[in-house]
């Protein structure tokens, strides 16, 4: 939250926070925080420019990629000497028109959707974790962060633990709206 009230008083109380330079400082603020000595923990960044979010988003965001991040800092590497953690972030267009299809010839402006990707190639999550039914703090703090977004949410369980992070932007919502 400092972080946030940092970034907005350099944007001269800006409404907006750039998600990609937040989530660099944040990510390295985490680093910082759960130092861990004995172990070769690698971050890979691959974050979109410029991806400006209003507050009611960036805050939420932001809340779910610290869960995320020191969740695996915490857990994923248990035993192991090394491991990486990746961070994507890109903007992708969904293809549907922001207003009605009327309002949409006129403006031309078509929805596109926030990606959010926070993986490590750690020892791996639970199968018990269960997105659907979380039991853990951390979990459900992240499930109901998405829903607030009208996001979604996907685990998968490769090689690699994965989380995917899909917000839809410059569609109206209920309360607010991604720009």
């Amino acid at each position: 939250m400092a972080l946030i009230h940092e970034e907005l008083y350099k944007g001269k109380k800006s409404e907006t926070l750039d998600l990609s330079k937040y989530i660099r400082e944040l990510v390295e603020k985490l680093f910082q925080t759960y130092r861990i000595d004995d172990k070769n923990i690698c971050l890979n960044k691959d974050l979109e420019e410029n991806a400006f979010l209003n507050m009611d988003n960036a805050v939420p965001l932001g809340i779910i990629v610290n869960e995320l991040v020191s969740n695996s800092l915490k857990h994923a590497f248990s035993g192991m000497d090394k491991g990486k953690i990746y961070i994507k972030l890109r903007r992708e267009e969904d293809g549907e028109f922001i207003n009605s299809r009327e309002e949409s010839k006129c403006d031309g402006l078509k929805s596109t959707s926030l990606i959010l990707k926070i993986s490590d190639d750690g020892v791996g999550i639970p199968k018990s974790i269960d997105l659907k039914n979380p039991t853990s703090l951390g979990m459900q703090l992240v499930t109901t962060l998405v829903d607030q977004l009208d996001g979604e949410l996907e685990l998968k369980r490769n090689n690699e633990t994965e989380f995917t992070i899909k917000v839809h932007s410059n569609r109206k919502r209920k309360q607010n709206q991604l720009i």
